[in-house]
């Protein structure tokens, strides 16, 4: 079994954007799971808690912002860090096969678990058949 180690890649800003704040910020790598009742999305944001994380829902656009802090260690000096911190930003597109108004977010331990439950038109049912 090998272990692939991959940069985390940082969110570009459009051409003559400005951003509110000076930091870095970066994509969150996420899984997306589907099951019969809806969509879970679990998105890796390391440092981030339920105060400093922000979704909204906007038509059919997902935004999922998160601010981290750097941590600050009192009374040490950081020599050297093979670790940057920086801000979460992703956008997802909705369908209209979630029901956005049943939508959940919970998160633990840096690691986002959204779930999009499918509205009842988009779930599957069987269809009885009957003989005439």
């Amino acid at each position: 079994m090998t272990t692939e180690l991959r940069e985390r890649e940082e969110v570009r800003t459009p051409e003559g954007a400005e951003r509110t704040r000076a930091r870095r910020t970066f994509i969150p790598r996420a899984d997306i799971y589907e099951t019969a009742d809806g969509i879970v999305v679990l998105a890796d944001m390391p440092g981030v808690d339920e105060n400093s994380v922000e979704i909204t829902l906007e038509k059919n656009i997902l935004t999922i912002d998160g601010r981290v802090e750097p941590e600050q260690r009192e009374g040490y000096t950081l020599t050297y860090a093979e670790y940057s911190v920086g801000d979460y930003h992703r956008v997802f597109v909705l369908s209209d096969a979630v029901d956005r108004n049943r939508i959940d977010a919970t998160v633990k331990n840096g690691v986002l678990k959204l779930t999009l439950p499918k509205s009842q038109e988009a779930k599957a049912r069987r269809i009885a058949v009957k003989a005439e």
